[in-house]
């Protein structure tokens, strides 16, 4: 059974169509890259995995049940939207720790949790600094711990890269590397790289669709690359489409 699951996943926004039936699954063990320029759907179709946005039509399945039926179901996700809902006055700690009560861990249960993801994004350094005075990349770190305080079996993260430096974007892309080893790990990028240093699965989107589904050591053994694939079936729908 999939950890999550989408069918005939669509969405529109003032008659306009930003995914258009979408069908996904993620397991235990996968990173699956959204890849897409902006624009894609890529943002919306996570808002909608996550429970934060009403699909138009369709249905996420978590765990093999719908999502959007039982609310409870959504503490099996965690999520990393591109502009992390981090409190500037508050410590690491206090972060992962408020983070927790919204998810009613007990005081004992949220040491604990706290205490694990903060060597897991390797936070020791910072986790008594106000998040306001971090720069970017440990942010980031911050927000991944937050989502992974509940001990969710799903991981969602949307840009998690974005605007990082070089040496910023290869330690977080290693932890969400780490990461899929016992997770179902889903995140968005518009970065061939990054899709193609950290994902085993990619799908391609673009205006809602999904133009392409492929295992990364399939594609490798096909002997395209990614950018090529990329850039003729963008190409090509930006022409079909106009």
């Amino acid at each position: 059974m999939p950890y999550l699951k989408t069918k005939n996943l669509s969405r529109e926004f003032n008659n306009q169509t930003a995914v258009d039936s979408l069908d996904l699954s993620l397991d235990k063990g996968e990173i699956l890259g959204l890849l897409g320029p902006n624009g894609a759907g890529k943002s919306t179709t996570l808002q909608i995995l996550t429970g934060c946005l009403q699909p138009s039509a369709g249905q996420v399945e978590v765990m093999g049940k719908p999502l959007h039926t039982d609310r409870s179901l959504q503490k099996h996700i965690g999520y990393l939207p591109e502009q992390p809902p981090l409190h500037d006055s508050f410590t690491v700690h206090e972060q992962l720790d408020y983070a927790a009560k919204l998810y009613s861990l007990n005081k004992t249960e949220r040491e604990q949790r706290c205490k694990t993801v903060i060597q897991l994004c390797e936070l020791q350094g910072v986790d008594k600094k106000i998040i306001g005075k971090l720069s970017k990349g440990f942010r980031q770190r911050v927000g991944i711990a937050q989502a992974l305080v509940h001990d969710p079996e799903i991981i969602i993260l949307d840009e998690p890269t974005d605007g990082l430096d070089p040496m910023q974007m290869q330690s977080l892309r290693k932890l969400i590397a780490q990461l899929g080893e016992n997770h179902a790990v889903l995140l968005s990028s518009h970065l061939l790289n990054e899709v193609e240093t950290v994902c085993n699965r990619v799908v391609i989107l673009h205006q809602g669709r999904q133009l392409f589904s492929e295992h990364m050591d399939q594609l490798k053994a096909s002997g395209e690359t990614l950018e090529s694939i990329f850039t003729r079936l963008i190409f090509h729908d930006g022409e079909a489409a106009a």
